[in-house]
Formats: structure tokens, C-alpha cells, sequence
């Protein structure tokens, strides 16, 4: 019964692996950053950031890296930016690249 309940908890935290960004540049999706402080938010490019950052490296924690263009905060929260859910989080997608996030040096 055992290895049962193991298997089951296996296959749980496999599907619940946050993704990263390697996976977001492979199917050319961008990651969309929320600053918490201040609402300002962006789109950054996943393969840009997966050269800095490296190609396993978690979107969850991208925003630990950041900082608001707008108000110079550091509570960033980031996720897959999804086609299609422009209406639902207030942005609308462009073509261009919104490079309105920085990384941050330390």
C-alpha cells in the first residue's frame, strides 16, 4: 500500500512543478511580472531571462530577482504570461517586447 501512496505523491509533485524558464522560451512564452506594491506590471522575454538566470531556473521566483520600473519595489510576483488572459490581469499583449521590469543587481 505503501508504494502505492508514493507513486501517487510522486506524480502530484511532478504536476505541480512550477515551470521554468527554459520551458517558457522553448514554447516562446513570455513571463508576466505583477509588482504587489504598486499593480505596475510587464511581460519579460522567458529566453532572455533564461540566459541570465539559467534554463531551470522556477518563474515563481523570477520576481525575487526584480524591480518595479515603476516604483522601485521588490515584491514582484511573475507567472507564465498565458495567450488570452489580457482582459483578466488588465494587460494586453503586445508584439513588442515590454521591458518595463529590471533585474536587479543584488
Amino acid at each position: 500500500m505503501a508504494r502505492i501512496k508514493d507513486t501517487l505523491l510522486r506524480d502530484e509533485e511532478r504536476r505541480l512543478k512550477a515551470a521554468t524558464l527554459g520551458e517558457l522560451a522553448a514554447e516562446r512564452l513570455r513571463v508576466f511580472c505583477w509588482c504587489n506594491r504598486c499593480g505596475h506590471n510587464a511581460t519579460l522575454d522567458s529566453a532572455r531571462l533564461a540566459e541570465d538566470l539559467g534554463a531551470d531556473f522556477p518563474v515563481p521566483e523570477v520576481g525575487a530577482k526584480l524591480r518595479c520600473t515603476g516604483c522601485d519595489g521588490k515584491d514582484i510576483s511573475t507567472r507564465p504570461a498565458w495567450p488570452g488572459l489580457g482582459t483578466v490581469t488588465s494587460h494586453v499583449p503586445t508584439g513588442e517586447p515590454d521591458e518595463a521590469a529590471e533585474a536587479d543587481d543584488g
